[in-house]
């Protein structure tokens, strides 16, 4: 018998439907670093995004057993974890995005440029940052599945349960209000 690693997603969700446990942990962890990155963003606490990337999957092993493909997983797992980081917020009664600097700066690679480049990427993604605050959570949210999580336009309709041609506009008029809101 393959080891889980060797199934294709779509053998793996079978096997996991079925109950396989190796198979449910191959799709935690084919998934679960793109969740908690996200989650992250949404809820600008480690802490918060551990406890809810836990929550997300034990939704899905729940769930998993009558889920019908009509999307890609991806998909459905993000509209979960969206779900599960809305409530969190909602019961908080404050909606904030992490930095998109402490994200970033874990990104850096060894041969990095000057400080003085450093110091003035730091600066324009701190400008970005404050940008992205002002923005409604609507259009943050978009923003993050689009541009930092590379979400196609389908999947990001499918994750807010909007259409199309919301998705196409309401990422217009994000990244439109964000320039708006950056520095010249």
């Amino acid at each position: 018998m393959p080891q889980p690693s060797q199934f294709d997603e779509t053998d793996c969700i079978a096997r996991a439907q079925r109950g396989e446990v190796a198979a449910f942990s191959e799709l935690v962890t084919r998934n679960q670093d793109r969740i908690y990155r996200f989650l992250v963003r949404m809820t600008r606490s480690q802490e918060d995004a551990r406890e809810l990337t836990q929550e997300t999957f034990l939704s899905v092993y729940q769930a998993l057993p009558s889920w019908r493909p009509q999307a890609q997983l991806s998909t459905w797992l993000f509209r979960i974890a969206r779900n599960q980081a809305l409530d969190r917020l909602r019961r908080a009664r404050h909606v904030e995005f992490v930095a998109l600097d402490d994200a970033l700066h874990q990104q850096v690679p060894a041969d990095t440029p000057t400080p003085e480049a450093m110091l003035q990427a730091r600066q324009r993604i701190a400008e970005l940052e404050r940008a992205l605050a002002r923005l409604s959570v609507e259009h943050r949210e978009i923003l993050l599945l689009r541009d930092i999580e590379d979400m196609p336009y389908e999947d990001i309709a499918q994750v807010l349960g909007i259409g199309l041609g919301t998705v196409k506009s309401r990422i217009a008029r994000a990244r439109a209000g964000l320039l708006q809101h950056m520095p010249r």
